[in-house]
């Protein structure tokens, strides 16, 4: 694949919100980091009122800056590491990821996953940035109201967790999206996006097999995930 092509790729699978995102921030003198949405008044004086007075998702001055094909090329080439808002302004979303850290994170993960299989879900596994935990995800075909996505979530879990009994999910975290309907005043929670190229380096931040061993092919591998219709989701009752 070209480098368009796979930016194309990219961007048909993960899907949140295009007129905002947000990007890593690392404070170099107390190594505190965060992620803020990108924003072209940030920092400039009369105008950026962050962070004491105001929040960016209520600021009067934000004029933020909408995803494009360039900025998904920074963050694969390393320059940046970009997260994204996975529910859209119509309370809707392309996706659904579940989070695991904490020590037994690839054990639930596994689980969680052997679930999918079961219910013949599409799900696939990714290392996550940091290497300690990772994040499962199901694509689907068309936007989703956020809340059946997450329904769809809870009944995975509770059904794991049923259907081992010594399984009992502590590393699970949370669901994205992370909210049923949009915060007033925000955008919802974030999610860091894979292939980082300096994290990839490391072998996190790709997906990995059952094994915990990362695809040879990333981008072609991508491209054979299937993804789940609206009709699909109906029908799993909770």
């Amino acid at each position: 694949m070209s480098a368009e092509e796979k930016i194309a790729l990219f961007k048909s699978y993960f899907r949140g919100r295009d007129d905002v995102f947000a990007r890593l921030w690392i404070n170099n003198r107390t190594g505190k980091r965060g992620y803020s949405p990108v924003c072209k008044n940030e920092w400039v004086r009369n105008i950026c009122k962050k962070p004491a007075a105001v929040k960016c998702s209520e600021c009067p001055n934000q004029v933020f800056v909408a995803i494009n094909e360039n900025i998904i090329r920074q963050h694969l080439s390393g320059n940046h590491v970009i997260g994204i808002y996975p529910m859209l302004k119509n309370e809707k979303c392309c996706f659904l990821a579940v989070d695991f850290d904490k020590e037994q994170w690839f054990e639930d993960i596994k689980a969680f996953k052997n679930t999918c299989d079961l219910e013949n879900i599409s799900a696939v596994i990714e290392r996550s940035r940091s290497g300690s935990g990772g994040h499962i995800w199901i694509f689907f075909k068309e936007e989703i109201p956020a809340v059946l996505a997450r329904r769809l979530g809870s009944y995975l879990i509770t059904k794991t967790m049923s259907s081992r009994y010594q399984i009992d999910m502590k590393s699970y975290d949370r669901l994205f999206p992370n909210q049923d309907t949009m915060p007033k005043g925000g955008f919802g929670n974030l999610i860091a996006l894979p292939f980082q190229k300096e994290a990839v380096g490391n072998g996190n931040s790709v997906f990995i097999d059952n094994a915990g061993v990362p695809y040879p092919d990333q981008w072609a591998f991508l491209a054979s995930i299937k993804k789940m219709d609206l009709n699909k989701i109906e029908r799993i009752d909770p």
